[in-house]
């Protein structure tokens, strides 16, 4: 029986060791129907020139500028064609059969419209990778955790979560993606530009009755931080902005209104601190979060779901930041169970 053509998406920009060390695995990836689209961000640093000719098999795109992950995945598309769409990162290393457990989730399952696999450190590969480890949650504020990562602890990787589940949202590290299902929601968000455009595309396949699920059968190995490391203002800054846009578009406006004065309070409590620890670019990179949001709030109008009966709020209904600074909870496995809801997912429409 004929497999799904897969699509695989590999956005780069200016990285061509990480591609030297990555892409080699892609290659050997074990898929009879497969092609890889290799996307350069206008590098000047030779990588296209490399992988093209060290693998004539790899379509190889160049983008006239960097236009980072969203726009880049987003322009990549319509080389694809592909069945299933496969966004991986420039830094991540697989297994030869990575592959299969992602694809046959989708066979078995018509329903799901995106799917992860594990993802463990490249340079640790007994602990969970920070970018998506077994799946990932929103809080009640908006503030994104995994199962195997809470805020900066990740744990050991023991078995505790090779269960495969629904979950809120996926990785764009390591990302299977349903193509009639995009063509029916639309493609990653270009105004985010890079993080949480992931997030904001799998509670938008949500809100259209889809559902999102981690395949722990297949693990792959992240090393993290190729795009932007940990501690970079311009990441704080990304993620804080993209954070609010997250829930000004998916939000009713009645949870909105409910939302915001409670996660004021916590960006705050943020800012404060990083005003006390001497960290000026990291605050001032939280308040240009806060000003261009809501500058950018303008162009959701019409995307907003307009009340509670036609929207999906996330399962998780407790407070991340509080749990984990004034309680002490620092894994997944010590949040409170009943803070989650699950939420039955509407059928798939039609086109999907």
């Amino acid at each position: 029986m004929a497999r799904p053509r897969v699509s695989i998406v590999i956005v780069s920009w200016n990285a061509k060791s990480v591609v030297q060390q990555c892409l080699p695995s892609v290659v050997a990836t074990d898929y009879p129907n497969l092609e890889i689209i290799f996307t350069d961000n206008a590098s000047t640093d030779g990588s296209a020139a490399w992988v093209a000719q060290e693998y004539p098999s790899v379509k190889v795109v160049r983008h006239p500028e960097n236009w980072l992950f969203a726009r880049g995945n987003n322009a990549a598309l319509p080389h694809a064609t592909g069945d299933l769409v496969l966004l991986l990162n420039n830094d991540v290393q697989v297994p030869p059969g990575w592959l299969r457990p992602l694809v046959e989730t989708m066979e078995d399952q018509p329903d799901v419209a995106a799917v992860q696999p594990k993802l463990l450190q490249y340079d640790d590969r007994g602990r969970f990778e920070y970018a998506g480890a077994a799946g990932g949650y929103l809080d009640r504020l908006g503030y994104p955790f995994t199962r195997g990562r809470l805020l900066n602890t990740m744990e050991a990787d023991r078995g505790q979560y090779d269960d495969a589940r629904d979950v809120f949202w996926a990785t764009g590290a390591a990302l299977l993606l349903r193509r009639s299902a995009l063509d029916e929601v639309g493609l990653l968000d270009d105004r985010f530009e890079m993080h949480m455009e992931e997030i904001d595309l799998c509670w938008r396949l949500q809100r259209h009755g889809y559902r999102v699920h981690v395949q722990p059968r297949s693990t792959v190995y992240h090393i993290g931080g190729a795009s932007l490391p940990q501690g970079s203002p311009r990441k704080a800054y990304y993620n804080f902005r993209n954070s609010l846009l997250l829930l000004y578009k998916n939000l009713p406006p009645s949870e909105w209104r409910r939302t915001l004065p409670l996660r004021l309070a916590c960006d705050g409590a943020a800012l404060a601190k990083a005003f006390a620890g001497g960290n000026i670019r990291e605050a001032t990179a939280i308040l240009r979060a806060y000003r261009d949001a809501f500058q950018m709030r303008s162009h959701y109008g019409n995307a907003r779901p307009m009340s509670n009966s036609d929207a999906v709020l996330p399962p998780y209904r407790g407070i991340l930041p509080i749990e984990y600074y004034l309680r002490g909870r620092t894994t997944f496995a010590d949040l409170p169970v009943n803070r989650f809801r699950v939420l039955a997912p509407s059928p798939p429409s039609s086109s999907g």
